[in-house]
């Protein structure tokens, strides 16, 4: 009788597949699925404890832009096909010097500037990367 298998073992800490934009042609986000295990600890990361005077109690405070800079890292890997006249759809920016179908490069500073200005592409993200199907081919 052969040794039961360890569900443990079978466990994959993270996964990164591309999956296309809904609504813009080309625009392909590579996105990380983190287990539960991964996104605890990326919270930690970012929790200060701070002592109340008033309650006498210590409290834990999570530092949102670190919390931000961390999830970018981890969560979003890169982009292709991000085109300047997409990205005037997803934030009031000043694109006339630019030709609207070349690509916006994708930087640490980009990524972070999309997450903290623009609802829709921060939605979109945090929604695809908890949906576990997208990461599964399942769908």
């Amino acid at each position: 009788m052969s040794e039961p298998v360890s569900l443990a073992a079978l466990l994959t800490p993270s996964k990164t597949v591309e999956i296309d934009f809904p609504g813009y042609d080309g625009l392909k986000i590579s996105l990380c699925y983190l287990g539960r295990d991964e996104l605890i600890k990326l919270r930690k990361k970012c929790l200060t404890t701070k002592f109340n005077k008033k309650t006498r109690q210590p409290e834990e405070h999570l530092d949102e832009d670190k919390f931000l800079t961390h999830y970018c890292d981890a969560v979003i890997k890169g982009w292709n096909g991000f085109k300047y006249s997409y990205v005037e759809e997803f934030l009031l920016v000043d694109t006339a010097a630019l030709d609207p179908d070349d690509c916006l490069p994708f930087t640490k500073d980009n990524v972070e500037t999309l997450m903290k200005n623009s609802t829709s592409f921060d939605t979109w993200v945090t929604e695809t990367v908890g949906d576990l199907e997208n990461f599964t081919g399942n769908k």
